[in-house]
């Protein structure tokens, strides 16, 4: 994709002009369209309709320009390894809560005074034989540079606030080949975790690996599973690899794959919940089963700040994801490019030469692929208003990445 049009000023030649005060100045300075009139167009068509919130909690998140201490983190169930170690403590019951308390406190001690952002390291290039990887190579390191860079600038965090598990929940773990692969759904993730399955011996090919196999076998580990020492450590040392793709596009991906193909979960779960706030005189049956949800009702509810039900990973922003500020990715793939890319971080990790990433559909095959084209159909059905606001959820993914707004 072409180069990112940021507001005002161009993140690589310019000193930032918009971004002064906060992201709310762009989204509302640089654009007459205040929220107020949004809201009111919007809610003229539909009552129930609330705009979302979510600037303020990306700025919260992100504490642009922002000294704030960082938050005290909780220990979760998820900390298994060190719940065990503690677990091993004997001794009176006082004593025991007392050292426990003590041993917890030590481990998060540690967690605080990691060094954050985690570093970025030089791609290690010494497994790469090949001379056709130079373009890739070269589209590789603009992209790593261009993150880092927005990062460096406008992130403006020392130390996460959100807690350590929930951060690396969507990473996963190959550690033969010390692979660490943040999920972003509808950016290749199925077959990724296909070439990780062959990578870590539970497959002999990507291609004969069922999709229940792949998302419902829970064969591979996240790093979530490690205590805080194991998750430290393969962040620290094992190539991070995250894969992107143009946000409208994933959006509508996402939709496509959901609502207009006969689901179990997304039509009752999702779907009836949609079409009973935004769909007004629904009919009974669309009531009771979910199915049929159209497009701009589920514009609405991704941009309504009451949403009747959560969101969900398959258009959850990948800067909550997989936080690109906070753990620096060795390597960054977009869609769009899907197999060199792959192809080219498998030979940087020292992947089997026969191994290739595979370019099947994992599902609803017969589909045609969701593109630029594929999306315009879609958005015909929008306002301008209502594209400008989808822009604005997804802003942070745009300008981490690079991405054009083509669809505006």
């Amino acid at each position: 994709m072409g180069a990112s049009k940021l507001p005002a000023a161009s993140i690589q030649n310019q000193e930032p002009i918009l971004w002064k005060c906060s992201i709310s100045f762009i989204l509302f300075r640089a654009k007459e369209l205040t929220r107020e009139k949004i809201q009111e167009q919007i809610t003229d068509q539909n009552p129930k309709f609330h705009i979302t919130e979510d600037l303020k909690e990306e700025k919260e998140n992100l504490q642009l320009n922002s000294d704030r201490p960082p938050g005290v983190l909780r220990q979760t169930s998820h900390s298994q390894g060190e719940d065990q170690a503690l677990g091993k403590i004997t001794g009176p019951p006082t004593i025991k809560l007392i050292e426990r308390h003590q041993g917890t406190r030590t481990v998060f001690k540690k967690f605080r005074e990691m060094k954050w952002p985690l570093d970025i390291h030089p791609l290690n290039k010494s497994l790469v034989k090949d001379n056709k990887w130079k373009e890739t190579d070269v589209a590789q390191e603009t992209r790593r540079s261009f993150l880092q860079e927005f990062c460096k600038k406008y992130g403006g965090v020392s130390r996460p606030q959100s807690h350590l598990f929930h951060m690396v929940s969507r990473i996963y773990v190959e550690d033969k080949h010390k692979i660490l692969y943040c999920e972003v759904p509808k950016a290749g993730c199925s077959n990724w975790k296909r070439i990780l399955m062959v990578l870590s011996g539970l497959a002999s090919s990507a291609y004969n690996i069922s999709h229940d196999a792949v998302h419902y076998g829970k064969h591979l580990k996240k790093l979530d599973s490690f205590d805080l020492k194991g998750i430290y450590t393969r962040l620290n040392t094992y190539t991070k690899a995250v894969f992107v793709r143009d946000p409208m596009e994933r959006l509508v991906s996402a939709f496509r794959d959901k609502f207009e193909h006969p689901n179990s979960y997304y039509h009752p779960v999702f779907g009836k919940a949609i079409i009973k706030k935004y769909r007004p005189n629904a009919c009974e049956e669309a009531l009771n089963n979910g199915s049929g949800v159209k497009f701009k009702e589920f514009v609405h509810y991704l941009l309504d700040s009451h949403r009747p039900v959560g969101m969900d990973i398959h258009w959850e922003k990948v800067s909550k994801l997989c936080y690109p500020c906070l753990i620096n990715y060795d390597f960054v793939g977009k869609f769009e490019t899907l197999e060199e890319d792959a192809n080219y971080f498998l030979q940087l990790v020292g992947a089997p030469k026969e191994l290739k990433f595979p370019n099947f559909k994992d599902r609803h095959s017969s589909d045609e692929r969701t593109n630029a084209q594929v999306v315009r159909q879609y958005l015909k059905d929008l306002t301008r208003t209502e594209r400008q606001l989808i822009y604005d959820f997804y802003y942070l993914d745009y300008l981490m990445f690079n991405y054009t707004t083509p669809f505006l």
